[in-house]
């Protein structure tokens, strides 16, 4: 396979390389949501094969992908890009199985243009597409290849959690954060079913696919786990009879197969060979069936696990109730003193203001931090100190403040409580403090 691909190699670079020509804007319709693109097209020749190209997660738009278009076309191969759909796919809302079918709308409008050979026109895609990317192929025998960049070989809730985990710890954040966001944190959001697609198995599609697979990976990807993903594409393949495949490891390349220093950058230009590859390899595809090859595992700092189910405990509306109650006693502590003529309470004042204080920061900064952190920020931690990162260092200093100002509030209260009125507003307070304390620790506020 090596020296076929070489031999290929020689012949494209002491061979003319045409040049993209213009193909044109091509608009198609899937599930009633009218998509728009373009097709990048070579120059002159006969009948070529064609790619169409499918997003990674997020909103994007064609020209997320020319450069790598512009590529394909002089290469020889007729290239369709198209804007993402937007109504039916956001943070909170996305179907693989029509993603997939844009990727099929896609396909047929290819298969139709002067000068592309209808039976050689294939998928590529790139994260996110590359679970769409197999499972449009699985879907349709129209789809001749598929190509995937940064594909997994698990569930998009366990990649994200690898993910999270990888990224926290190269900022330096080590203990309960890290459970935080790359276990608790994910594990409600699937419970409350914030995260579309979250349990999406892709080895049951890959069992279902057919056509020949060039499946390429970063070296240093880290935010897909690459290792895992190339053994369970080579295991997965074989096992399902599909022995046309060729597994590709690009060193020092990132998740996109961009240049990286340390997979956490992105240097400019493609790993060298990536669009070569995919060129030589598609339009080699009419020479005759691939034979299997694959690039041992890259190295990963840690394996990827799967998500456990949450107890009734953790359920997200149990955890949201809890929260909001301990809320509710902190505030209420202050909100009735203004409307208190008479200070019957004043030998607990002071503590308990201090609990009053430390619970509603405890509670309401948490909820700050964490939709700051769930949207992006863990991706980027910031500053660490003694393993936490600052913000998440002062709300465990929170806790702890609210756990001791609970005891000192409380035995005082039982200690006072024939000298003093006002039982309710100390007692609801006390309250507040005692279920503050198992929800913080499900959430490592108390842990270390």
């Amino acid at each position: 396979m090596i020296a076929a691909l070489f031999a290929a190699a020689v012949v494209a670079v002491s061979s003319p390389v045409p040049a993209a020509a213009p193909g044109g804007d091509v608009s198609f319709t899937s599930h009633g949501v009218t998509l728009h693109g373009t097709v990048v097209a070579p120059e002159g020749g006969g009948p070529a094969p064609g790619i169409v190209m499918v997003h990674g997660s997020g909103e994007h738009d064609r020209d997320d992908y020319r450069a790598e278009a512009e590529a394909f076309a002089k290469a020889g191969i007729a290239t369709l890009i198209y804007d993402k759909r937007t109504e039916g796919y956001s943070l909170f809302e996305r179907d693989y199985s029509v993603l997939a079918d844009d990727a099929l709308a896609a396909v047929q409008v290819l298969r139709s243009r002067p000068g592309v050979d209808p039976a050689r026109v294939g998928v590529w895609g790139l994260s996110e597409g590359g679970w769409v990317a197999p499972l449009a192929a699985s879907k349709s025998k129209d789809v001749a290849f598929a190509v995937t960049l940064g594909a997994n070989g698990v569930s998009p809730d366990r990649q994200q959690s690898w993910a999270f985990e990888t990224y926290l710890r190269r900022g330096g954040v080590t203990g309960s954060m890290v459970d935080m966001v790359a276990s608790t944190n994910m594990r409600t959001l699937i419970g409350a079913g914030a995260f579309p697609e979250a349990g999406y198995d892709p080895v049951p599609v890959l069992e279902k696919v057919r056509q020949p697979v060039l499946g390429l990976w970063g070296e240093l990807d880290r935010l897909t786990p690459p290792g895992e993903a190339v053994r369970i594409f080579r295991e997965t393949l074989e096992r399902a009879g599909n022995r046309q495949y060729t597994l590709k490891v690009f060193p020092r390349a990132q998740h996109a197969l961009r240049q990286t220093t340390d997979g956490f950058d992105k240097l400019d230009g493609f790993a060298p060979g990536y669009l070569d590859l995919v060129g030589t390899w598609v339009n080699g595809l009419k020479d005759g069936p691939v034979r299997p090859s694959a690039d041992p595992p890259p190295v990963q700092e840690s394996e990827s696990a799967a998500l456990a189910p949450l107890a009734w405990y953790e359920a997200t509306w149990v955890q949201i109730g809890v929260w909001a109650l301990a809320l509710l006693a902190f505030a209420a502590y202050p909100v009735t003193a203004l409307f208190r003529r008479r200070r019957e309470d004043v030998p607990l004042s002071r503590p308990a203001r201090w609990l009053a204080s430390t619970g509603l920061l405890g509670t309401a900064g948490f909820l700050v931090y964490y939709v700051v952190l769930t949207t992006g920020a863990a991706m980027a931690p910031g500053p660490v100190l003694f393993g936490r990162t600052l913000p998440w260092l002062a709300l465990q200093l929170i806790a702890v403040g609210v756990v001791v100002t609970g005891v000192v509030t409380a035995v005082s209260w039982w200690r006072r409580r024939s000298e003093t009125s006002g039982g309710v507003r100390v007692g609801l307070l006390v309250a507040g403090a005692v279920l503050f304390v198992p929800w913080a620790v499900h959430w490592g506020l108390l842990v270390p």
